[in-house]
């Protein structure tokens, strides 16, 4: 194979449509854009969900609700969940993280009181439900 016998691929180049070059390319006149109207001009097509100058349907519904931007989201886990510790172990955020019990740490861990816990934890910078609490404090769990 040498350089000059190379050639592209059968099928591989079209030719280029020149538009507005006269009727001898076979698009001249209107330039395959058809008679007037607004596609048919130059910068002639809207913006999304233009309707023609009908209101568009984003601004035809009413609003509502808001968002708190102070609003805070807690990842969630269940008091049962903490019994694959050993007891007596120090329980931290990074800890479940580590672990695999939490995927984020959000703006903090909630624990909630699904679930049994049959032996004693340290745990330290969480938060808990009326219910996990109790069954922590029953087993003789301490909360820092």
């Amino acid at each position: 194979m040498k350089l000059n016998e190379l050639r592209p691929t059968i099928g591989s180049k079209r030719k280029m449509k020149r538009l507005g070059r006269g009727d001898s390319t076979g698009h001249g006149g209107t330039s395959t854009r058809g008679h007037k109207g607004q596609k048919s001009r130059s910068g002639g097509y809207h913006k999304r969900g233009f309707e023609g100058g009908q209101m568009p349907l984003q601004r035809r519904i009413p609003k509502h609700g808001f968002t708190n931007i102070f609003r805070r989201e807690f990842a969630i886990l269940n008091i049962g969940k903490l019994s694959v510790f050993p007891e007596g172990t120090e329980i931290t955020p990074e800890l479940l993280l580590e672990k695999g019990l939490i995927k984020k740490l959000k703006d903090g861990i909630k624990v909630l009181g699904g679930g049994d816990l049959g032996h004693a934890l340290k745990v330290k910078g969480l938060h808990f439900s009326k219910q996990a609490l109790a069954k922590l404090s029953a087993v003789g769990g301490s909360i820092t």
